[in-house]
């Protein structure tokens, strides 16, 4: 079987440097990393209770990983706006209950720019906010901001297939 059924003469896989994430219906400006979506289920052994000399493996409960976003520094305040609105230095009376959870998708792009693979990942909310990274007068690195990014679980977008240009 051809790995791409569109352009079967295809053989190389995707790389993993163009993509975009989009949330309220825009794209995030300036984004240099998504980390990777994993999720992990449990294996429940037992026993039965005629065979006790093999264990049984059955699914247990999945838990998803959460993802991390990076994007260099610069004056856009989309990363701190989302984590102001979990928590912020004024309290619980400031929290969005309303606007705190936002679902977020992740495209893929091929050498061409053309969206090849995108995943929905539902109810994110920032667990984790880093605005500035250390300083180091000596250093010549460049400044890096990360959210990190709670879920409810993700899914592959069936809608977006192989494009049919070569």
């Amino acid at each position: 079987m051809p790995k791409f059924s569109v352009n079967t003469e295809r053989f190389d896989p995707y790389h993993n440097f163009k993509f975009k994430i989009k949330w309220d219906g825009q794209y995030v400006a300036g984004l240099s990393k998504c980390s990777a979506l994993k999720k992990t289920t449990e294996v429940t052994t037992w026993y039965e209770s005629g065979d006790q000399s093999v264990p049984r493996k059955i699914p247990g409960k999945t838990t998803y990983d959460a993802i991390t976003l990076s994007a260099g520094v610069t004056h856009d305040t989309a990363f701190e706006a989302w984590a102001n609105l979990v928590n912020n230095y004024q309290g619980e009376a400031a929290m969005s209950l309303k606007h705190f959870r936002k679902d977020l998708i992740i495209e893929v792009c091929n050498l061409q720019g053309t969206t090849v693979l995108a995943y929905n990942a539902h109810r994110c909310w920032v667990s984790e906010y880093q605005a500035i990274p250390e300083l180091d007068a000596s250093g010549n690195a460049v400044m890096i901001q990360t959210i990190k990014l709670e879920h409810e679980g993700w899914e592959r977008d069936a809608a977006v297939g192989e494009p049919t240009e070569k």
